[in-house]
């Protein structure tokens, strides 16, 4: 009977939320449209309409209103300073995308939030289950890791969001799993929080990826505020794994942590390398994103979308499967496996020289040769740069480095 009750509650709690959510944004979108806050495309648009922005309003009410109802009756003495913490996120979110923020100020903003998770609420990364022989860390290193997670995960999930129903739709898949591990280990509070979340998130998802009357996009006010969250699950998730007595419990829970963010992980990271091999600031807007890519080698949105969902859940089942193999070997196979996947489109892009060489939204990490000739030249030239060399003896090698 008390896993009946379990199941109703949660039920209750993601259709109240999913409701409220839906509800929600018929009225941004109304309030939107009359205010003119949309994102008009430019150049490294993946969208050629004018579309309603803020739809992260919704998913805030949504869930601060659900989660707090949903929380009545159950300890999570946390949950006062989490809420104070999303709260400022939000509203630097709602101010970027109403006036554009600058990177700097952005970062400024979720270290802020960052250290009132950190002081008031104690979520931080205590121990590091052995990643690079290390378990038990102090303060120190403490606070510097979990504010460098915040600020990596939610930029992660800001640049993610480039097309229809990726950024919701890897956020519900990220929240179900949490939650269900939540659940199973005797966490319900933070259930409940996963739960509401994917209520929240799966109205916008609704609307972002099939409304016609009622499209929006979530703007950095969902962006920010989704990237926060999450970043509190893989924390806990962390920290509920330190006990490996417990039931249901996670070895290598950091390694796991970063196979269920694979995505928006690993992309980040293949893209900040892209600019910053380009001479561009890591934060400067471009079409590199592995969505971008998808687009151009023909795939919708909602294809795209769906294709990297099911990648990254594949990856999922898989890190989980191999969870007892070791931080060493799961490190390994990510690492390999994440980048092996993600050359595989750049690869085809290549192939069929679809990305122009003087494209300035879009670069290859290997560009390769635009055409056989370039390639004839480059290799011509550097025939002749090596038969200008002289042989290296030693007496040249001491008139060099004036060592006689």
């Amino acid at each position: 009977m008390y896993g009946l009750q379990i199941a109703i509650q949660l039920s209750s709690i993601f259709i109240l939320a999913l409701c409220i959510s839906l509800y929600v944004l018929r009225i941004v979108v109304h309030a939107v449209n009359k205010l003119g806050l949309f994102d008009k495309p430019n150049a490294r648009s993946s969208t050629t309409k004018t579309i309603p922005t803020l739809g992260g309003i919704a998913i805030f009410i949504s869930f601060v209103f659900v989660t707090t109802i949903g929380l009545h009756g159950n300890e999570l003495p946390e949950w006062p300073y989490i809420l104070v913490a999303i709260i400022v996120i939000f509203f630097v979110g709602l101010k970027d995308d109403i006036v554009n923020l600058s990177p700097f100020k952005k970062i400024i903003a979720q270290l802020i939030t960052a250290g009132l998770l950190i002081f008031l609420a104690d979520i931080r990364f205590t121990n590091l289950h052995g990643l690079l022989g290390i378990t038990e860390i102090g303060m120190i290193p403490s606070i510097l890791i979990t504010g460098f997670t915040f600020v990596v995960i939610i930029n992660a999930f800001n640049l993610m969001d480039g097309i229809d129903g990726l950024a919701s739709g890897l956020s519900i898949l990220i929240s179900l799993v949490f939650g269900s591990w939540f659940l199973v280990s005797g966490h319900f509070e933070y259930a409940i929080i996963c739960f509401s979340l994917i209520g929240a998130i799966s109205g916008f998802f609704y609307f972002n990826v099939y409304g016609k009357e009622y499209k929006i996009f979530m703007g950095d006010t969902g962006s920010l505020l989704l990237g926060t969250i999450i970043t509190i699950l893989v924390i806990r998730f962390n920290e509920f794994n330190i006990d490996q007595t417990q039931p249901f419990a996670i070895s290598s829970a950091p390694i796991i942590s970063f196979g269920i963010l694979s995505y928006p992980l690993i992309d980040t990271l293949r893209v900040m390398a892209i600019r910053i091999r380009h001479r561009r600031s890591p934060f400067s807007a471009d079409r590199n994103h592995l969505h971008h890519r998808l687009l151009a080698l023909g795939f919708s949105h909602i294809q795209a979308t769906y294709t990297i969902i099911s990648a990254n859940t594949i990856f999922i089942l898989v890190v989980f499967i191999m969870h007892t193999y070791g931080v060493l070997r799961l490190t390994t196979y990510i690492t390999l496996v994440g980048s092996m996947l993600f050359m595989i489109p750049a690869f085809i892009l290549r192939k069929k020289k679809l990305i122009k060489q003087d494209d300035p939204f879009q670069q290859l990490l290997i560009p390769g040769f635009p055409d056989e000739k370039d390639r004839r030249k480059t290799i011509s030239r550097i025939k002749r740069r090596r038969a200008d060399l002289q042989p290296l003896t030693r007496q040249t090698f001491l008139q060099k480095f004036n060592l006689w």
